[in-house]
């Protein structure tokens, strides 16, 4: 669900005047947003479910800082890949298993997200968080790296090198895994 901008502002204004049901829509409106951001960079559903809860409780008291619907929506990004981003980097220093190891998150076929492939989904989980963070910003949220760069508070230059250096990890390794493919299918015809 988009709202128009002026129905994002009233039910904001709503929001901060203390209407329930007003911060209920917004969080309907946004939820799909924030859960998939979430989704991707942390690649498990019950964690990104729980960041998402913890995003929109630090939105219910930020409500006064939020200046317009399009705030709410840099807002809600920028909090959701840095939780994410934080997620990820203590399971480093918590979980003896790889990011790798982790199970792969169970997404209805229906959805339109262009990272639903299975390979490249496999792939993207291998990138460091910031680089898949970066690489779902642009390409799942659609955003340029100027608003990447101000979402993650770091420069444009910054940006556009680890979104060219996450692409090319990307290519490394589809490739690699194409030749692995091709050389077990060889070893199968060869028996």
């Amino acid at each position: 669900m988009q709202p128009g901008p002026n129905t994002s502002d009233e039910l904001l204004t709503q929001a901060r005047a203390g209407s329930r049901s007003a911060f209920s829509e917004l969080i309907e409106i946004h939820q799909s947003m924030v859960f998939s951001l979430l989704l991707h960079v942390v690649n498990e559903a019950a964690v990104a479910e729980e960041i998402a809860q913890d995003v929109f409780l630090e939105l219910h008291k930020n409500l006064d800082s939020i200046e317009s619907g399009q705030h709410l929506t840099r807002w809600l990004r920028t909090v959701a890949s840095r939780r994410g981003i934080d997620e990820v980097r203590r399971w480093k220093f918590r979980s003896p298993h790889a990011l790798e190891d982790l199970p792969e998150p169970r997404i209805d076929a229906e959805s339109p997200d262009v990272l639903l492939s299975e390979k490249l989904r496999k792939l993207l989980n291998r990138l460091p968080a910031k680089h898949r963070t970066i690489v779902v910003l642009r390409y799942q949220e659609d955003l340029d790296p100027s608003d990447i760069a101000l979402q993650l508070e770091m420069p444009v230059a910054t940006v556009k090198s680890t979104l060219h250096r996450a692409l090319g990890m990307l290519r490394c390794a589809f490739d690699r895994a194409n030749v692995t493919t091709q050389e077990t299918l060889l070893k199968r015809e060869a028996v």
